[in-house]
């Protein structure tokens, strides 16, 4: 598998980045996670605008869907034409949510471009080569981690978490593990929201990952004092993810 960092900003754009979005790849399939603001402008630097062949949003905060609704258009006008309908996998309330963000009924336009598949709890999901296995984790809003595997590998994608047992019993043993890391220590962190670089590295540990990724970082925190917080509880393959970069998995 081939993993591509489209975005990786948490809550809201950063000067370098877009919010939330990352490209799985794998036998000439390509999978986006999450698609949040800022997102299709980044993805066309790593695919063609029209050749994703499913999309998973792992919750309807705006820093992981909004820009379903700018791909919505990119994909109905596109002077190619319009392009058979794209499976969209999501929390349960997905299309709702979408149809909200237009601000005006759209069931037409939204059905001539995506198929969705909204998702009532845990479970499994086989989109093209993948296996993706989906957990609940600790978010105010129903919220999934994914684990996506294929051709013997796996990757893990935190999506959004506060510390979850649930998460690390998801990511055990996977070779990439995509993990949030919003908070910094000793802060005044909100319990139940995200993970600081240290918790992210405290899960990674007991999972017993082969490589961890941190990310989802909020623009105005300290990349450099994240890192050195995790570092501190993970002594495997560490980075922090910056845009457009790419992992052989």
């Amino acid at each position: 598998m081939k993993l591509t960092v489209i975005g990786c900003a948490g809550t809201f754009p950063g000067p370098a980045s877009a919010c939330s979005s990352y490209l799985v790849e794998h036998d000439g399939f390509r999978l986006l996670l999450d698609a949040g603001n800022g997102s299709t402008g980044a993805l066309q630097r790593a695919v063609g605008l029209l050749d994703l062949d499913a999309i998973v949003i792992s919750h309807m905060h705006g820093d992981h869907f909004l820009d379903l609704v700018t791909y919505t258009y990119a994909r109905r006008y596109h002077p190619a034409g319009t392009p058979e309908c794209l499976p969209v996998y999501g929390p349960s309330d997905i299309e709702r949510h979408l149809m909200g963000a237009f601000g005006r009924p759209v069931d037409e336009l939204l059905h001539a471009v995506y198929d969705f598949y909204p998702q009532s709890g845990p479970g499994r999901l086989s989109i093209g080569p993948f296996d993706v296995e989906l957990a609940r984790v600790n978010h105010p809003v129903e919220t999934y981690a994914m684990r996506i595997s294929a051709g013997g590998r796996s990757l893990t994608y935190s999506a959004d978490s506060g510390v979850c047992d649930e998460l690390v019993k998801l990511a055990s043993g996977t070779d990439l593990f995509l993990c949030e890391a919003s908070y910094l220590d000793g802060e005044d962190n909100p319990p139940n929201i995200h993970l600081t670089g240290r918790e992210a590295a405290e899960h990674a540990t007991r999972a017993d990952v082969g490589r961890l990724v941190l990310t989802h970082l909020v623009p105005w925190g300290d990349r450099d004092r994240t890192l050195a917080e995790a570092e501190a509880g993970f002594d495997g393959d560490l980075s922090v993810a910056a845009a457009d970069a790419t992992f052989e998995i």
